[in-house]
């Protein structure tokens, strides 16, 4: 394992907000130029090719430059601006950090001597700020993307969970808005913490989270990552037919933009239209889920020979580029801390969660707008299986937990095929699930099927959707439809694909 790693460790560490955060990737490239620019010695940087050859060497521990207040951001002023770096980057494209494995795990040692044991919560978000709109017309910003991260240094894991901008919670000092809104208020007000300290002041208070840092950027910095490490973009399997005739431009106005189904390659521009367009039936939910399929597609692609390499080559330049573009209060050590311990999370210690239909209900605020209302008891849960998840439960287990719930399950059917909730029924009895009533819907849409936990039976609806194999977009708190039961399957046109997938296992 060679230190280039740690630069990937970096670019997975921001990879998980839907690329809000990948310019830290490089952040090493600017902590290695202020060394040089304040004389500290550090590790050398040799050519590329000399570390495949070379004798192991004892390493000296790695010297961080004193990064003064002033250099560190941590200004309550509006966010118009980012601005994180001063220096001029001066290290050769072709330069690379010479450490073996063993140098390596000497300095992840040395980071989580100064971490600690104990978990780092980092709050990333995404403002809205459009390259063709001058910074003086747009002086305060709503975060169009949030993401809650947090890492385990002793356990080696990881967890990010995703929150829809619409989410309607309480605003500290503030009457109750949507969650995107905290940002902007908190700058628009001149509070001392800022828009990004009301914004973890908002998390703190809704979901009981104490935030260490925030990562603030706007959507320039998705685009330059994409066009310099991956210039002939993205491979996408497009799931569905997109079309979004009100996507924003690079201005204030909107253009047209529509995806076919099918693996395609995405520019960078394309890319992020993807990421961010809501013109499909799940809207934010479904934005949350695809943010997460181009975060993977990036990260695999980086992992790549060819994608390491140009990382490796080209993080000069990136750092530059981004700087401009990036706000934290996360020092270059501490960020650096934080890359090396994450570059030695498995993929699969990492657990990904969007607060989706299941954990809120759809509602209409006193201004007449539709928002998001969530379910504090779901939230929570969902809160404690991303951070803090358990092994997956067998089917048998996961049975158990449903049986002991003893929820009514009412089934309707909800197309123009008569006797298919019965099948259903049928069905769902054979894999223990009690159904109290079977009927149909008033009028029949012939629609997707879809799943409602009425009453809080977690387990009998995860059961259920489990078994089936319902997509989560499909699992919603809501009513019962006119109907006494706790769990309520609607029968949609799909059902026989879902059925003919599950068996009778």
């Amino acid at each position: 394992m060679r230190l280039s790693s740690i630069l990937m460790g970096l670019l997975s560490l921001l990879a998980w907000c839907g690329l809000t955060l990948v310019c830290s990737a490089v952040a090493f490239w600017g902590a290695r130029t202020i060394q040089i620019e304040n004389g500290v010695d550090g590790i050398p940087l040799p050519n590329l090719m000399s570390i495949a050859n070379r004798p192991t060497a004892t390493v000296s521990p790695l010297i961080f430059p004193t990064i003064s207040s002033e250099s560190t951001p941590l200004s309550a002023d509006a966010t118009p601006v980012p601005d994180l770096a001063s220096a001029t980057v001066t290290l050769a494209p072709s330069d690379t950090l010479n450490a073996t494995a063993e140098d390596v795990n000497v300095l992840v040692r040395g980071a989580l001597s100064r971490v600690g044991p104990q978990k780092i919560t980092v709050l990333l978000l995404g403002i809205d700020q459009r390259s063709a709109v001058e910074s003086s017309e747009t002086e305060f910003f709503r975060t169009d993307t949030m993401m809650l991260v947090q890492i385990d240094p002793i356990r080696r894991t990881a967890g990010m969970l995703s929150l829809p901008r619409d989410l309607y919670v309480e605003i500290p000092g503030f009457k109750k808005g949507r969650i995107n809104t905290a940002n902007y208020l908190g700058d628009s007000n001149r509070l001392p913490i800022g828009g990004t300290g009301l914004a973890m002041e908002t998390i703190k208070a809704n979901f009981g989270m104490d935030v260490d840092y925030y990562v603030l950027v706007n959507f320039d910095v998705f685009t330059t990552v994409v066009d310099t490490l991956l210039p002939n973009g993205v491979e996408i399997c497009v799931q569905e037919s997109i079309y979004d005739d009100h996507y924003p431009d690079e201005g204030y106005g909107t253009i047209v933009v529509s995806f076919d189904p099918g693996c395609q390659a995405l520019n960078s521009e394309r890319l992020l239209q993807y990421a961010r367009t809501r013109a499909t039936q799940g809207s934010d939910f479904d934005r949350a889920r695809r943010q997460q399929e181009v975060i993977t597609a990036v990260q695999d692609q980086l992992v790549s020979a060819g994608g390491l390499a140009t990382l490796v080559a080209r993080a000069p330049v990136l750092w530059a580029e981004v700087s401009q573009n990036l706000r934290t209060d996360l020092t270059f050590e501490e960020a650096l801390d934080l890359a090396l311990i994450v570059s030695t999370i498995e993929r699969d210690a990492i657990t990904t969660s969007v607060v989706g239909p299941a954990y809120v209900t759809f509602e209409t605020n006193e201004a007449g707008e539709q928002v998001l209302a969530p379910i504090p008891s779901e939230i929570t849960r969902l809160i404690q299986e991303t951070f803090n998840p358990t092994p997956d439960l067998s089917v048998d287990e996961m049975r158990t937990m449903m049986q002991a719930e003893n929820a009514q399950v009412v089934v309707l059917n909800d197309t123009t095929t008569a006797g298919l909730a019965n099948t259903v029924a049928d069905w769902l009895r054979a894999q223990g699930v009690t159904v109290s009533l079977v009927s149909n819907t008033a009028a029949p849409s012939n629609g997707l099927t879809v799943l409602r936990n009425v009453n809080g039976k977690t387990w009998t609806t995860r059961y259920i959707a489990s078994r089936l194999g319902l997509p989560t977009e499909r699992v919603t708190a809501s009513t019962g439809e006119g109907v006494s039961g706790d769990v309520v399957l609607i029968v949609g046109a799909d059902i026989q694909t879902y059925l003919a997938q599950a068996g009778n296992g």
